[in-house]
């Protein structure tokens, strides 16, 4: 039962309660009249959702296109996209009822519809006459002429002023001519009966959510037993691999992210996943890293009955020629990666840590430390100019003489040591990143940046705080020292 505003109402039925004559939404004292016996239970619906989620995650063994769809009734469902993968359970037949005896055991009722659309399949799971209805490829429309007008996904007025004109079938809407259907509703009913039933019959498409965005590199085994070994699973997770990488060399891309998932017979999922510095399709490198990373983390349960390999993030990884200089050996390069994966396996990605490029203009923050693994060769920003091999972090305070109003220095002093300055170029000028909300040392001010280089070849980067033509008198421009060129 469910609290609402109008009391306390029925949520959900079990068989026995329908058979009784108990409907859904029927208010509980109507049902307690009906029944005096009844047993009822306060309806959880956060944990309802849970459990379907937990549901559309054991049910990707059979496809990794799974969407929810709550059930404004209490009847909750999952939608599978079935394309391409019928063949792995030997046809749609045999894959559906494999799905029926999968549920059946672990306590879960259910009614499976097979179909093109979305819409058709849901119209037959919950209306078809047994738990299991297949309609044959480009044959939806006959497979639902006998079904009620319910199982288009109506609300119950609809539903209500359809029966009132005696279109009890939908059999009856899809032979009458849209416009005599449109002229039976006086509101935005009408778009809603045309909507559902040309996305049932596959004239409109209806767009899907699935619960893990599905990956196009996916390999899938299952077992006629439960396995309980990790030594099994090791194995098994090896033959897997092997697979995989014979996909990726076919599309000359490499794994950046890969996830196994096994899927146990009490319903529920394990999974273990490794993440990649550099994208590699070895198999050995890939294996060892899931060792690493370490195949006792799956919990089995009491055995898992199938297992999926999934490379969740993939990059190009074309051929390279190596090279017969040793400084250009690309080997170095890679061995570093192997090292670095590895460590992050073995000791975790937070312990292995590198620089990472930020969304900002200002030096001192255009970059991070991360994870290696998850690093990006990539700029966030457009290229900008040189910037020094040392930075000072905070920027050092120097006294400089400069022709004034943004003239490069010609002389300073920096550590109590005087310079001068026989070339510099600039400026190049950073505004302060007025829309972030930071707790700066000093207020943020523009900033004009010089290269400057002195008579004894020391080559620096120094730059004004705050302009001489502004209306910014006080504080006034100060100069500092960011950093030193090599």
């Amino acid at each position: 039962m469910e609290r609402t505003s109008e009391g306390l109402i029925l949520h959900a039925l079990n068989p026995a309660a329908r058979a009784l004559g108990l409907k859904l939404r029927q208010s509980h004292a109507d049902a307690c009249a009906i029944v005096p016996g009844l047993i009822s239970a306060p309806a959880e619906r956060l944990e309802d959702a849970k459990a379907l989620r937990r549901l559309a995650g054991w049910m990707e063994r059979y496809s990794p296109f799974v969407s929810l769809d709550p059930g404004p009734d209490g009847l909750e469902g999952l939608v599978l996209d079935l394309t391409g993968g019928q063949h792995l359970f030997g046809g749609e037949t045999a894959m559906a009822r494999a799905m029926l005896t999968s549920l059946k055991g672990l306590g879960v009722p259910a009614r499976i519809g097979v179909a093109d659309t979305p819409g058709a399949a849901w119209a037959l799971a919950r209306y078809g006459e047994a738990p299991l209805t297949l309609a044959p490829e480009g044959e939806a429309r006959q497979a639902l002429a006998d079904l009620p007008v319910a199982a288009l996904r109506l609300d119950a007025s609809a539903i209500q002023l359809l029966n009132r004109f005696g279109l009890r079938r939908i059999g009856a809407l899809t032979g009458l001519p849209r416009a005599a259907l449109a002229r039976r509703f006086q509101d935005a009913g009408a778009f809603d009966v045309l909507q559902r039933l040309d996305q049932a019959l596959g004239h409109l498409p209806e767009p899907l959510s699935p619960v893990t965005a599905p990956s196009v590199y996916r390999t899938h085994r299952g077992f006629a037993d439960p396995m309980t070994s990790l030594d099994a699973v090791a194995a098994e997770a090896s033959a897997l691999i092997d697979r995989l990488v014979l996909c990726l060399e076919g599309d000359a891309v490499g794994a950046r992210r890969l996830e196994l998932t096994g899927f146990r017979v009490d319903g529920r999922t394990t999974s273990l996943e490794v993440r990649l510095s550099a994208a590699s399709r070895r198999a050995a490198h890939l294996l060892r890293l899931f060792k690493d990373k370490g195949f006792e983390r799956l919990d089995l349960g009491f055995g898992i009955d199938a297992l999926a390999l999934c490379a969740r993030a993939t990059e190009p990884l074309h051929a390279r020629q190596t090279s017969t200089l040793a400084d250009a050996d690309p080997a170095r390069s890679s061995a570093r990666d192997a090292l670095v994966d590895r460590l992050s396996a073995r000791l975790g990605e937070e312990a292995v840590l590198t620089a990472h490029l930020a969304q900002s203009w200002l030096p001192e923050t255009a970059e991070t430390l991360g994870p290696y693994a998850s690093r990006s060769e990539a700029s966030p920003h457009p290229a900008v100019g040189p910037r020094p091999l040392l930075m000072f972090n905070p920027p050092e305070p120097i006294e400089a003489v400069a022709e004034l109003p943004d003239g490069a220095p010609a002389r300073f002093i920096w550590r109590r040591a005087a310079r001068r300055v026989l070339r510099a170029s600039g400026p190049e000028r950073l505004g302060p990143e007025w829309w972030k909300e930071r707790g700066a040392r000093r207020p943020q001010r523009t900033r004009d940046y010089y290269r400057v280089e002195d008579e004894h070849g020391g080559r620096y980067w120094v730059f004004r705080e705050g302009l001489y033509d502004s209306d910014e008198v006080d504080p006034p421009p100060s100069w500092w020292m960011h950093g030193l060129f090599a």
